[in-house]
């Protein structure tokens, strides 16, 4: 199976295209929750945040900084979602790594939260200290 973003990358598939350069593409995607949602992708193909590269992580970044940069200038948003999936259990559908950038307006009939629900404290500090030594571990 063909990875869509990589087709469209190497111009196989079209898409309306608002950035690119030697790591990055960013276009606009085609099933947008708001207007003006778009997708950062890195031209490297990494399913998940697990298999981007350091070089690859900073570049996506610094262009969807700069992408939201535009979209306040161009659409005034009021706010700005920027959700990045990973696997299956995450809802992640195209299996190469992009964040979406989606601008926000107030009352924009859009949901994307969830009820925060107080988790038990002990349990919070137990995990946070296991992954806190897990950093080490990891390259």
């Amino acid at each position: 199976m063909t990875c869509i973003f990589c087709a469209i990358r190497d111009g196989q598939v079209p898409a309306v295209r608002v950035y690119e350069d030697d790591r990055v593409i960013a276009f606009m995607d085609i099933n947008p929750l708001t207007d003006g949602h778009l997708l950062v992708v890195p031209r490297a193909h990494a399913e998940t945040i697990w298999d981007l590269g350091d070089e690859d992580a900073r570049a996506v970044m610094s262009v969807a900084r700069k992408l939201a940069h535009a979209l306040r200038h161009a659409l005034s948003p009021d706010g700005l979602n920027v959700i990045q999936a990973n696997g299956r259990a995450a809802h992640q559908t195209v299996f190469h790594y992009h964040l979406h950038l989606i601008p926000r307006w107030v009352d924009d009939g859009k949901h994307l939260a969830w009820t925060p629900v107080p988790g038990q404290l002990d349990h919070i500090r137990q995990l946070g200290q296991h992954i806190a030594a897990a950093v080490g571990q990891v390259t």
